[in-house]
């Protein structure tokens, strides 16, 4: 007992560092689908004929939810974190390729150009799938603030890239050819920032102490599991009680198709950090899912207010929907199951909540084309 305790401080050094390497890793993960969208203005102007905006998000879309899903139906059989370097390399290498892509055409849209970009746009939803089931499965294992931390750093890739585009719009908007200028600048900083994520995940994340003492905890789960043959739960225990729960309140808190702008963003990354705070964190499966069952009344408060109300009221609307949105994805995803899981089923249930999710944003994505009925908006 006594080397037991004189090990735990060691096992606990470098824990800040690491909840500040997942927050940077949460960044990586939706800061080059950001980017699509934020430069989605652009693109417009470079090929106003393909309809960019709607179009690239329905070729990502399926790409992440097709992955996701083969992921949850192959199973987890090893340890992933290969699979999350692959991950953030096809993040850097897609990125870089856009940068290149701009370069090489002189931002001339041809359909060549835009059969690229497409499919650059597919591998960033392939990518997406690998590292957000993937590394929500690996921290499961870990500790809760690693997970609340790399779901606050999806929250922050949205914050920033809405200052930067206020930024950019600024710097550049009189400037000749200026929506070039912000979004080759735009590129170039999701290229770093992807750069940056793999290197801290390949060559700084594993040597962090406390994550050394995680991966060896998962080891040995692996090498038990081994030797007492231990059977993985599959994918419909996994998700039985609690957890079924979880999925359905993930896959209905992205449902809705509205526009995110820079206040969504900004609440929706700092409400990822109020669950840090016990007295504020929902841990009651039935509040968690009665509050996602109370945000579709946003769907007529926002045509009410679209239709009578004043843009200060939208603006407020829109906060609120993101400060919901954010908190409630913490709580579902730092929420312990009611049963205990091994390193194998706590990889299999990342994928398993993700793939819930991505089904969300898609028939929201879907859905998204309603609003086209009857008009001559190019958005």
């Amino acid at each position: 007992m006594n080397i037991e305790t004189e090990n735990i401080p060691r096992k606990l050094e470098g824990k800040f560092g690491a909840m500040v390497v997942c927050c940077i890793l949460g960044v990586g993960q939706l800061v080059a689908w950001n980017t699509i969208l934020t430069i989605s203005d652009y693109y417009y102007q470079v090929f106003p004929e393909y309809h960019p905006l709607r179009v690239l998000t329905l070729v990502y879309q399926p790409f992440v939810l097709g992955t996701i899903f083969i992921l949850v139906f192959m199973g987890k059989k090893k340890k992933n974190q290969k699979q999350i370097a692959i991950g953030y390399t096809i993040f850097f290498i897609g990125s870089l390729l856009l940068i290149i892509l701009d370069v090489a055409t002189k931002g001339e849209g041809t359909l060549l150009a835009y059969i690229f970009l497409c499919s650059i746009v597919a591998c960033f939803g392939m990518a997406n799938a690998h590292v957000e089931g993937a590394m929500l499965g690996e921290l499961s294992f870990m500790c809760p603030e690693f997970i609340q931390s790399f779901v606050a750093g999806l929250g922050v890739a949205g914050a920033i890239t809405s200052a930067l585009r206020l930024v950019t719009k600024a710097a550049f908007d009189k400037s000749p050819n200026g929506l070039r200028k912000g979004a080759l600048l735009f590129l170039a900083f999701s290229t770093l920032i992807e750069f940056i994520c793999m290197v801290l995940y390949i060559y700084m994340f594993p040597k962090l102490p406390i994550v050394k003492h995680y991966y060896a905890k998962a080891e040995s789960n692996h090498v038990e599991a081994d030797e007492t043959k231990i059977t993985q739960l599959g994918n419909k225990e996994t998700l039985e009680n609690t957890n079924l729960v979880h999925g359905i309140c993930f896959n209905l808190i992205p449902l809705h198709p509205l526009v995110l702008v820079a206040s969504y963003n900004v609440w929706d990354a700092f409400s990822r950090y109020i669950p840090l705070s016990k007295h504020l964190k929902i841990e009651s499966i039935k509040w968690i899912t009665s509050c996602v069952l109370v945000r579709f009344l946003f769907v007529p408060a926002f045509y009410f207010t679209a239709q009578s109300a004043d843009q200060g009221w939208m603006v407020l609307l829109t906060s609120l929907l993101g400060l919901t949105n954010g908190y409630l994805t913490v709580c579902i995803l730092a929420n312990k199951p009611k049963s205990k899981y091994n390193v194998l089923e706590t990889d299999a249930l990342g994928n398993l909540l993700v793939s819930f999710m991505l089904g969300g944003i898609f028939a929201g994505v879907c859905l998204g084309w309603l609003w086209q009925i009857g008009t001559k908006s190019s958005f």
